[in-house]
């Protein structure tokens, strides 16, 4: 059988597994596993992969055998060698592999969502992962419609994580992403306020409390910041002021179009990272 072209196949820049390889160096994986590297991707023997241990390193494996009948896949721990003469032609990536990609786990990011439509909330988690947000709090806010609220708390839960190892997989992002259970606003302040070298910034419609985001990160030893984004309704006068209080969370307005729930989580995010990147 032909290889789909790489215009058409999925880009993976690494392999998240659930469990770690065995003392002989082997990892053997089934099921949706199979599926995905076998059926979506369609791997060859003796391909080479980049696999994320639950611990979060990073191994570099082969496609030691493939059966099709039992439907399971067998990975293979490199030598140092094999990597390096055979990465190039038989590896499944495809441009910039996950052991290029820098992480100095300087500073930590936490996404406060108040909780929209499901598919949207969908794309947020996606974009967020791929950012390499650690924690996602979903929030329910003022303008949250309990519908949505009802999806995340059910079935909802294994679709989020399936979304996220995609992501992953596909970013080659480091961080073990994860998705909480829906909490008020007031639980979630109250989570914060245990945090120390913590900034938080939530992004919110022009007013008297909005401050300029290089003033607020301008700030020495932040190892944590939390980035706190509306829905569909946006952020309540009351609920800004709940997150303002005391100094909590400080209020952020980019002078830019109105931006969609969903637009303005990857623009806040992306803002903030670039400017700390660059502190650095």
């Amino acid at each position: 059988r032909k290889r789909k072209s790489c215009g058409n196949k999925i880009i993976m820049r690494q392999f998240i597994a659930q469990k770690s390889f065995d003392k002989n160096g082997l990892l053997k994986l089934f099921d949706k596993d199979y599926k995905y590297l076998c059926q979506v991707l369609r791997v060859r023997q003796g391909d080479m992969l980049d696999v994320r241990l639950p611990d979060g390193s990073l191994q570099k494996s082969t496609i030691a055998f493939i059966d099709s009948s039992a439907r399971s896949v067998t990975l293979q721990i490199c030598s140092v060698a094999d990597s390096a003469q055979n990465q190039n032609e038989k590896s499944v990536t495809r441009g910039v592999a996950a052991s290029e990609i820098q992480n100095d786990g300087r500073v930590e990011y936490t996404l406060f969502q108040f909780i929209p439509k499901p598919q949207k909330f969908e794309q947020i988690v996606k974009q967020a992962t791929e950012c390499g947000v650690k924690n996602i709090y979903p929030i329910i806010s003022e303008y949250t419609e309990k519908s949505s609220v009802l999806v995340l708390e059910g079935s909802k839960k294994i679709r989020i994580e399936k979304i996220i190892k995609e992501a992953r997989q596909q970013s080659g992002s480091p961080i073990d992403t994860k998705v909480f259970e829906p909490i008020t606003l007031e639980k979630a302040c109250q989570l914060w306020t245990q945090k120390e070298n913590a900034l938080g910034i939530v992004l919110s419609e022009r007013n008297e409390k909005s401050q300029s985001l290089g003033k607020i990160l301008n700030q020495k030893e932040i190892k944590e910041i939390c980035i706190a984004v509306g829905n569909e309704g946006g952020v309540s006068p009351k609920e800004i002021d709940l997150l303002t209080k005391k100094s909590l969370f400080c209020a952020v307005h980019f002078d830019v179009n109105i931006l969609r729930c969903e637009t303005a989580a990857l623009y806040g995010i992306a803002a903030v990272q670039s400017f700390m990147q660059e502190k650095q």
